[in-house]
């Protein structure tokens, strides 16, 4: 080699970011003066540079170091190095070749370039010459890097807005269920994991429950460990699986990438009040989270390192405006690659979908519930129609009972009482037969009124089996747009299994109906209902509570008594009709006022040989 050896420097070559951090260039040439000299060269111009004698070597050389160019000599001791060029370009796509040789044959240049190496020098090598051609081709294959790097980030830009448009399309085109849902949240940890998405090796999916107490693993993708991993990550690279291949291949729950990895998933469980956990941390403050060596800036616990058994993850939030919905995990189990930025902003990308499905599945199954919740309150009202006509039958009657109570009674009762005093007095007959048939009449009207008292004969009961918490559902259901329109609270406190007893379903519901309504009129402004049950041994308990004002203690005791009532309008019948009722089914109506509303308990029966069903098969 000839040439100055403070040639012009190559110090622009690290500038333009030629080479990359731990890259070298490995020097092959079986003349070891040859190859310290163009070293020393290499070292004093701050490129890394190892040494080789041979095509051995030259092999171990590659397994050991970075190498991003080799200068390689023809004449090597153990072999020819053009014949190295076709092994070395297919084992090492992005490794550069300049050949070396002190052949000066045209022929020979020509057929290392064919063969794949990207430039041919003679020897002697001017330094000049070296530097030339060290820049042009380290530059040609950093260019060509880059862009195969910048045509993967665009086909995975292509591949991510594809997916974010079939996501949307599902979503907008249906009612998103909880198997459409499934079928969403699957498709983006496919996006996840596959390589033209964002390209992590795992991925796992945990929600809160539906009282956002307990944030739960619902589902994952990835390996069951780094070799099986590498395996099944490389079949599919190899088969060119795109997305829908990719989605129906690890939707198999006999393949062992899901199946372990749900595992995991679904032992995965922090409680929410957790507020330290790095899971808890990164739904509450709505961001990213990068754990890398188990070390972040909160607190990452033990047993989470060991149940996802890797220390170097990233936890992206899921959420709404309203309410936190999850996250999603994700790392590279197998390829143990360092985790980027633009890696998770992709990931939060993906976390945006998965968000938005959630909560569109949400409102869909809030809607859903509300609109079973009319169909139900529509098909009671159908079905128990008559009770209601009843209950306003009774109610106008009522009014009117008293009305005539009030106008009639006492001047009937004055005429009555004045007719028989003067029939004991005279004894002129035809005054007699007069009096006598204003006595008759009198009595007739007092007659009519003690009817009215009664208020309406009440029938025998009907007794039958019939399952108790069904009943006192329907019946709080007739008054389902009254709670809403008031703006009442209902609290249901009912025993985990329904129970048989042996009653008159109707009469029993026209009761409950009754004790609802005062509840409802006792609340014009609001509050709360709760209704409760409590099974005895013997006997069983239905607590109906409300927060109105209530009744003083002077007037509880009279309340059930007939025409009794505090009201402007009404009578105080329903009471009694509930108590009627009630001690017909060998039964006891209890009222309490307090200072916080009215609380009527029905003790009614219950039958030694009833056994317990559940609320399944009750409903």
């Amino acid at each position: 080699m000839t040439g100055n050896v403070s040639s012009p420097s190559l110090s622009m070559i690290n500038e333009h970011e030629l080479l990359e951090d731990e890259e070298c260039i490995l020097i092959v040439d079986d003349s070891l003066e040859f190859t310290r000299l163009v070293q020393d060269f290499l070292h004093k111009n701050n490129l890394p540079a190892v040494t080789a004698h041979s095509a051995d070597a030259l092999h171990r050389q590659l397994t050991m170091s970075n190498v991003a160019l080799v200068l390689l000599d023809i004449g090597l001791p153990d072999g020819d190095g053009a014949n190295l060029i076709p092994e070395l370009k297919q084992r090492y796509p992005d490794l550069a070749v300049i050949m070396l040789t002190a052949v000066s044959d045209v022929y020979t240049a020509l057929a290392c370039l064919r063969q794949g190496a990207d430039d041919y020098l003679v020897k002697p090598v001017q330094f000049p010459d070296l530097h030339s051609a060290l820049h042009r081709v380290l530059e040609k294959r950093r260019l060509t890097i880059r862009n195969r790097h910048y045509q993967r980030r665009i086909e995975q830009a292509n591949f991510r807005i594809q997916l974010a448009h079939d996501l949307a399309l599902k979503m907008n085109t249906a009612y998103l269920g909880t198997t459409e849902l499934d079928e969403v949240l699957h498709a983006i940890l496919v996006g996840i994991t596959a390589e033209e998405g964002v390209g992590f090796n795992r991925a796992f999916l945990a929600l809160f429950d539906e009282d956002g107490a307990l944030l739960k693993g619902r589902s994952a993708i990835g390996p069951a460990n780094r070799e099986e991993g590498s395996r099944i990550w490389q079949e599919i690279q190899d088969q060119k699986l795109g997305l829908h291949d990719l989605i129906a291949r690890l939707r198999d729950d006999s393949n062992t990438m899901n199946v372990e990895v749900n595992r995991i998933a679904r032992a995965l469980q922090v409680d929410a009040l957790n507020s330290e956990h790095v899971l808890i941390r990164a739904v509450r403050e709505r961001r990213s989270i990068n754990v890398v060596n188990g070390q972040s800036e909160f607190s990452v616990p033990l047993e989470l390192l060991g149940l996802l058994q890797e220390d170097t993850f990233v936890v992206v939030p899921l959420f709404s405006p309203s309410r936190a919905l999850g996250v999603i995990i994700a790392d590279h189990f197998v390829s143990r690659h360092p985790i980027d930025e633009e890696q998770i902003k992709a990931l939060e990308g993906f976390a945006s979908q998965a968000s938005l499905a959630i909560e569109h599945c949400r409102l869909h199954t809030a809607m859903q519930r509300k609109m079973n919740e009319l169909e139900a309150v529509a098909a009671e009202l159908q079905k128990n129609k008559d009770l209601l006509i009843d209950a306003e039958r009774y109610s106008a009657l009522g009014h009117m009972a008293a009305q005539l109570a009030h106008s009639i009674r006492n001047p009937i009762t004055a005429i009555g009482g004045t007719a028989r005093l003067l029939a004991r007095k005279i004894e002129n007959k035809e005054w007699l037969r007069f009096l006598s048939m204003m006595t008759g009449e009198a009595e007739k009207i007092e007659k009519i009124l003690e009817d009215l008292f009664v208020f309406v004969e009440q029938t025998k009961p009907e007794m039958e089996r019939v399952s108790l918490l069904p009943l006192i559902g329907q019946s709080l259901l007739l008054y389902y747009k009254t709670l809403n329109e008031r703006g009442i609270r209902q609290n249901l406190v009912l025993p985990e299994h329904d129970l048989e007893l042996l009653i008159d379903p109707r009469q029993i519901q026209q009761a409950l109906v009754h004790l609802f309504r005062n509840s409802i009129e006792a609340m014009p402004l609001g509050g709360e209902l709760t209704v409760s049950v409590e099974v005895e041994d013997k006997q069983v308990r239905i607590i109906i509570h409300d927060t109105g004002k209530g009744l003083s203690r002077g007037t509880v005791e009279y309340a059930t008594d007939p025409f009794f009532t505090t009201k402007v309008v009404g009578t105080g019948m329903g009471l009694t009709i509930v108590r009627r009722i009630v001690e017909e089914h060998g039964g006891e109506l209890v009222l309490q006022s307090s200072g916080n509303g009215m609380r009527a308990t029905i003790v009614l029966p219950k039958p030694q040989d009833e056994l317990p069903i559940t609320n399944q098969d009750a409903s």
